[in-house]
């Protein structure tokens, strides 16, 4: 592939014209020219600016203010943000959760990327995207200062504009061996993190020699990848076991930014319950820990839990038993009853065509066998409109239409390695592939502002497998993606509140393995993106994850069922993970290892002990808005009786 062309700032009079003006204002600072007592000796203020701005929520009120600084030190440049002090505007947010945010002397040699955004109404900020795709929270300059910083920077390390997006610019982009090496491992997209203190890290596995300034303002040293694509690949835990020296330093701060819902402060936990050493027996793996090492015991006795509040699984629901949950013209007449019993034994393969269709959205509980009909052909129609909105672009509109381009490419090389395992799928020419791809392009029609990401296609998988049918599984995927969609968003915030309340419940209700996460660098909990991402896709046989799906989208005892799986998993093995001493490496690594080894059934009965056992207390962590949050009757794709059919 023809390297991109890139274009020195230079060619942007704006920039160009700043670069005075940023140097004498930079140099202007107090702190400028000089080391400070926050600094170590020897390092040098170029940049800083007071009143930039993180924004952890909605709400305006609760934003965190702070200083922005680049520090050069030698041939190094870093950059910190830390934020005020006591500040009374962010009541609901506490210091601790504050503290979190604090950007700590980042090396321009980990940083790929910054993007400028101005928007037409607002104030403008910058993401700073890493070598390892990970991002920081947005940085709003709120009394101006962007064009300096960017100036500043130039003036110390090699900065480029991208030729793909005018408002991205490269850092120190030479397109090594080393580099090219990991853009071959298709390493993610931009995942926004926070960043915090962690512990250095030198790179000994790395394929090249090339070494980059490591200064006593941070240790650490990552990998540099060149694509800055901006879209999340579903590869990263798989590709971290072969990278995970630097992947350790980019990730580990992760779930910072997650406190964005101002739920940072909520501290409680189940002292009161008896304790016992959690000892379910789901693999050799799990018994064997480290003798010498103690282990702190689980605040909750698990197994005695499971045994009062965990129901045993019930076989799946069958055709004469799913014929009593309907009436004479086949609706359903009592949702409630038949989601407590899919919960409980999920569904007969050959009845989930239709029941998939209702525990989506896709058709209303309450209709009719006809109206169900009449519905399929409306949307099967309006299936055919979205469609042809792409099959009819000519070559050359898309010579001209670069973010098609961009998609079709990216949806072409996913489905042709997305499942291909299964006999469905399987072979050359296979049709269903070209029909997982038609349907994911038309999605990206559908939704234009979402688009398609990398994921997207395992989520689709399985209800084409079972849908069997190019429309209704276009449907049902809108539908589910209605609720995950925000897992795919590129601020990642849909990411940040589920990996953020999978840590308050794991500190509700395993606090010395939460305590473990926090001092082993762990606790933003990456190690379960891939989980929450596609909903355990990965993890399970392809019949027990349709069987786990079923279960989650009764939304029976909680919307947010995924999240009690993940802490049931957790503490399934807290033994092993602690015993061990596993640091974030090795636990990436573990949990990658564990696919296709968990119980389902076991797990399942876990986490409906843990819910009902976390109770008020476990809502209280999830913050609202978290996916997957979508009313199950939302209206949205359902049959309506309404003027327009009459």
């Amino acid at each position: 592939m023809q390297e991109t062309d890139l274009h020195d700032l230079s060619d942007d009079a704006d920039y160009a014209a700043s670069i005075q003006q940023g140097s004498s204002s930079m140099m202007g600072s107090d702190s400028s020219k000089r080391s400070s007592p926050s600094e170590p000796e020897g390092a040098e203020v170029v940049y800083s600016k007071d009143n930039v701005t993180i924004h952890p929520t909605q709400f305006a009120s609760e934003r965190i203010s702070g200083r922005l600084k680049l520090i050069k030190q030698g041939s190094s440049l870093f950059m910190t943000w830390i934020p005020y002090k006591g500040q009374n505007s962010a009541a609901r947010l506490s210091e601790k959760d504050r503290s979190l945010y604090t950007i700590r002397a980042v090396p321009f040699t980990d940083v790929r990327s910054i993007r400028r955004h101005t928007p037409a109404l607002g104030w403008q900020y910058i993401i700073v995207v890493l070598s390892s795709g990970l991002a920081y929270p947005p940085l709003y300059f709120y009394s101006g200062g962007v064009r300096e910083f960017l100036a500043t920077i130039k003036q110390h390390v090699f900065l480029v504009r991208s030729a793909e997006d005018a408002n991205v610019f490269l850092v120190n982009d030479f397109q090594n061996p080393l580099q090219r090496t990991l853009s071959s491992l298709e390493l993610p997209r931009v995942v926004s993190v926070a960043s915090g203190p962690s512990t250095p890290s030198p790179v000994s596995d790395s394929p090249s020699n090339e070494s980059s300034s490591i200064s006593q303002v941070n240790g650490r040293q990552r990998l540099k990848v060149h694509d800055p694509a901006r879209d999340i690949s579903i590869q990263v835990l798989e590709k971290f076991s072969l990278v995970t020296r630097f992947a350790r330093e980019t990730t580990s701060q992760l779930f910072r930014e997650s406190h964005s819902n101002g739920f940072g402060a909520f501290e409680k936990r189940y002292n009161n319950q008896s304790v016992e050493d959690f000892s379910h027996k789901a693999s050799n793996d799990e018994e064997k820990t480290v003798d010498e090492i103690p282990v702190a015991p689980d605040p909750l006795e698990v197994d005695k839990l499971t045994l009062v509040w965990g129901k045993p699984r019930q076989p799946p629901l069958g055709s004469e038993e799913w014929a009593t949950f309907l009436d004479n013209e086949r609706r359903v007449m009592d949702s409630k009853a038949l989601r407590k019993r899919i919960f409980y034994g999920g569904v007969e393969h050959k009845l989930r065509r239709e029941v998939w269709a209702f525990l989506l959205g896709y058709h209303a509980y309450d209709s009719t066998y006809a109206e169900r009909e009449y519905h399929r052909s409306i949307k099967k129609s309006e299936y055919e409109t979205i469609k042809n909105q792409w099959q009819s672009i000519s070559s050359e509109q898309a010579r001209r239409f670069t973010k098609f381009r961009e998609r079709k490419g990216l949806i072409d090389k996913d489905v042709v390695r997305t499942d291909r395992s299964l006999a469905f799928y399987d072979g050359d020419d296979n049709p269903n592939v070209n029909l997982l791809r038609d349907i994911l392009l038309t999605y990206s029609f559908y939704n234009f502002d979402l688009g398609y990401c990398q994921g997207m296609s395992d989520l689709l998988s399985p209800i084409l497998f079972v849908m069997k049918d190019e429309s209704e599984s276009f449907w049902c995927f809108v539908a589910l993606m209605e609720r995950l969609g925000p897992n795919f968003n590129r601020d990642q915030n849909g990411m940040h509140s589920q990996l953020f309340a999978l840590s308050k419940l794991v500190e509700l209700l395993d606090s010395p393995l939460h305590n473990y996460f926090k001092q082993n660098d762990c606790l933003n909990y990456f190690f379960c993106f891939r989980w929450v991402l596609i909903q355990f896709k990965r993890e399970f046989e392809y019949e027990k994850t349709m069987r786990l799906w079923e279960v989650l989208w009764t939304h029976y005892l909680s919307e947010h069922l995924h999240l009690y799986v993940c802490v049931a998993i957790l503490k399934r093995y807290r033994n092993k993970i602690m015993g061990e001493q596993m640091d974030f490496d090795t636990l990436l690594k573990f949990i990658n290892e564990l696919s296709g080894r968990v119980d389902l059934d076991a797990i399942l009965r876990d986490a409906e002990a843990l819910c009902i056992c976390a109770g008020e207390n476990g809502a209280a962590c999830i913050p609202p808005g978290t996916p997957p949050s979508l009313p199950i009757d939302n209206g949205l794709l359902h049959f309506q009786q309404d003027d327009e059919v009459l």
